[in-house]
């Protein structure tokens, strides 16, 4: 079982509440009256990412009405199980079930872990309209190129061709954020056939050392 820092539970447990915060929250809801309307934003990471998503939730929630699985006060899982199918069902009723774009936070070690693969694949086979997709660096990994998860990387587009989904560097502005958002958002339907669930799912996670 692996231990996560005080620091890194402390933002698990507080991306649990921004959840539950936002749960009510509707699709399409604008921040203020003047504000653009946001898309209610799944975010799939690495647990031991949590505190840089945590600041990149808390920094855009203008852009996106928020949603992740993270940790309950006390220290246990969210989802309390170890049945594979009982997991996945949590993630596609609880978690997925209201919102419209998947965005995977990337950051050293995103491939390795497979809730990640799950999430994606989940998002993909959304019913009756699959989840946007799109992935963001995390500041950590800036600069620099991390591995990617498999299944992600089947919906990516080949250089100077178009896929399903879209991959960004941190992003400079709320603006830019937002537009890849929109993109992903419009995805679902226009870019439907470029649409990608791929294979078996990943059975475990796989031993990754951060450079």
């Amino acid at each position: 079982m692996v231990t996560y820092s005080s620091r890194t539970q402390s933002a698990l447990r507080e991306l649990a509440a921004i959840t539950r915060q936002y749960q009510s929250v509707a699709e399409g809801d604008r921040k203020t009256a003047s504000s653009p309307g946001r898309h209610k934003v799944f975010v799939s990471y690495h647990a031991v990412d949590a505190v840089e998503v945590l600041q990149f939730i808390e920094e855009n929630t203008d852009v996106f009405i928020p949603r992740a699985i993270g940790m309950e006060e006390d220290g246990s899982d969210i989802i309390d199980s170890t049945n594979v199918a009982y997991i996945r069902q949590t993630i596609k009723t609880k978690y997925l079930r209201d919102s419209t774009v998947t965005l995977v936070a990337i950051g050293e070690c995103t491939w390795a872990r497979k809730f990640v693969d799950w999430e994606i694949y989940t998002s993909l086979r959304s019913d009756p309209t699959p989840n946007g997709l799109l992935a963001v660096q995390l500041p950590s990994v800036a600069g620099s190129s991390p591995s990617l998860p498999a299944r992600l990387s089947a919906n990516l587009a080949p250089k100077n061709e178009t896929g399903y989904a879209n991959y960004y560097v941190p992003p400079a502005s709320q603006s830019s954020l937002r537009t890849w958002i929109q993109h992903a958002f419009d995805g679902r339907t226009s870019r439907s056939s470029l649409l990608n669930v791929g294979g078996k799912l990943r059975e475990r996670n796989s031993s990754c050392e951060p450079q």
